[in-house]
């Protein structure tokens, strides 16, 4: 699979959604995730990132515009032992659940669907990362109707073992701005990840559509001590 650069691929794209990445520092020394969320209507904007325990959730920047909950406020992120949990909906807390049980990622998800927001019914993206001791691995899963068939719901995971050094997958809910909004399609587009955590969030945010990004998450997991550092930006503030 081709690499592409992030950057271009953002600039070139008005209107991916909500996307995750997860992928491998230059140095090695790092597991990386990053999720983003956009939005075309007011409910979608009216939001920001705030943390929460050791994950994140979305909140209503001004609650008096707040309309409707049931698809925008929810815990992207989310973590469990060893495993950091990166969805775009209240499917974490359904892999949180699962992996609770000792069920599998992929088993975890059995459950749920595509969003219910006819027509787009956007698809469920959801990463889980598994960090080891100075190794790691990850799977990517995205849950999409049949073509906007929503009698179909069609399931898809793609794992990652032992990933090379400055690369990651990246994965979106919309292949672009439309009406509907057309589905993600493909595997997870492969990318260039550069830079420690200020240039790569930088970098995803400065590429994002100014008029739809909201917000933007990004974590580096140190490999070998496992500890964190998080960085949060939000359009609105």
């Amino acid at each position: 699979m081709k690499t592409i650069d992030i950057k271009t691929e953002l600039e070139q794209n008005a209107y991916p959604g909500r996307g995750i990445i997860i992928g491998k520092s230059e140095d090695g020394k790092y597991a990386i995730t990053a999720y983003f969320i956009m939005g075309r209507s007011e409910n979608s904007r009216n939001r920001v990132f705030v943390t929460d325990g050791e994950g994140i959730r979305t909140k209503a920047f001004d609650e008096s515009k707040l309309t409707d909950p049931s698809l925008i406020i929810y815990a992207p992120v989310r973590v469990i032992g060893n495993k950091t949990i990166v969805t775009n909906g209240d499917q974490t807390d359904t892999i949180y659940e699962g992996l609770d049980r000792q069920l599998t990622f992929e088993q975890s998800l059995r459950e749920r669907k595509f969003e219910p927001d006819e027509p787009n019914y956007t698809p469920r993206i959801s990463g889980v990362i598994r960090h080891l001791e100075n190794n790691f691995n990850y799977a990517m899963s995205i849950l999409k109707s049949d073509d906007g068939d929503a009698s179909s719901c069609q399931r898809f995971t793609f794992a990652y073992e032992n990933p090379k050094n400055g690369e990651g997958h990246f994965i979106h809910t919309y292949m672009h701005d439309g009406n509907p909004l057309p589905s993600f399609s493909g595997e997870p587009k492969k990318i260039k990840i550069r830079g420690d955590i200020e240039t790569f969030a930088n970098e995803l945010w400065e590429s994002l559509n100014k008029e739809n990004k909201v917000s933007l998450f990004v974590r580096y997991i140190n490999l070998e001590t496992g500890k964190h550092e998080s960085k949060i930006i939000n359009k609105n503030k």
